[in-house]
């Protein structure tokens, strides 16, 4: 029996976490379908949403199975491993399963998915969204962001690496991208980190990141010190509101 075809849906908003999976997808070329969670009014906590992803947040990926029925994923790291283990049989982005670069990958993929995302969003909780300013929050997740950013620009230095594994991109790469590109948003000046700098220009001139970074809607980079602090202030009351209802449950 044929495997069944790509029948993909894509629960995200513009977040970086978000756009790992629609830059993923536009690099394998592969269909999808695009719903756009609306996290402000907590669509996110609605029963039909947990049903796919019990933990209420994007991005979150439907499929048909190998075996013809629906399959849930979320958690970006899972959805990306689940995407290019059954749609990149030519290692577009990936390399063969068992081989000491797909070590490697995984290496990044989690140094990612454990360090530099949870650091870098509290960077983001504690500079832009915090009720009030402190300063031992801001710089303990700003400072560790800086560290991670670092690691990264000290990796891709060393040997002169195109990408974070094999000269190639991957997942890995693909990743971090979201987060890199918002760092001035974080409180972290990407000019500090000229390797990893110039890695981010590269990943921007590939047409899956062109794509897929403004999915769901277009992403607004460039912001001045004003523009940020406004978005900001927009965002500040339904974050502290979503802490307040959840720490009552």
């Amino acid at each position: 029996m044929a495997e069944p075809q790509p029948d993909i849906t894509l629960y995200t908003t513009q977040t970086p976490n978000g756009v790992k999976i629609s830059i993923l997808l536009e690099e394998l070329g592969l269909p999808y379908k695009v719903h756009k969670i609306d996290i402000t009014k907590d669509v996110q906590k609605e029963p039909w949403f947990l049903a796919i992803n019990p933990n209420g947040r994007i991005p979150a990926l439907t499929d048909t199975f190998t075996d013809g029925k629906a399959i849930n994923l979320f958690e970006s790291g899972s959805i990306m491993q689940y995407l290019v283990s059954r749609y990149d049989p030519e290692h577009k982005v990936s390399f063969p399963a068992g081989s000491r670069e797909s070590y490697e990958v995984n290496n990044w993929l989690f140094f990612q998915n454990a360090g530099l995302g949870p650091m870098q969003g509290q960077a983001n909780h504690f500079n832009r969204y915090a009720p009030e300013r402190i300063e031992y929050g801001v710089n303990r997740y700003v400072n560790e962001t800086r560290r991670l950013y670092r690691v990264l620009d000290t990796h891709l230095k060393d040997g002169d690496k195109q990408y974070l594994v094999g000269n190639k991109c991957t997942i890995a790469d693909i990743a971090h991208f979201g987060w890199i590109n918002m760092a001035a948003w974080s409180g972290v000046e990407i000019d500090e980190f000229p390797t990893l700098k110039a890695w981010k220009e590269r990943m921007l001139e590939r047409e899956g990141v062109k794509k897929g970074k403004d999915v769901p809607e277009p992403t607004k980079m460039n912001l001045t010190k004003e523009e940020m602090e406004k978005k900001a202030a927009e965002t500040r009351a339904w974050i502290q509101k979503g802490m307040k209802d959840t720490a009552q449950k």
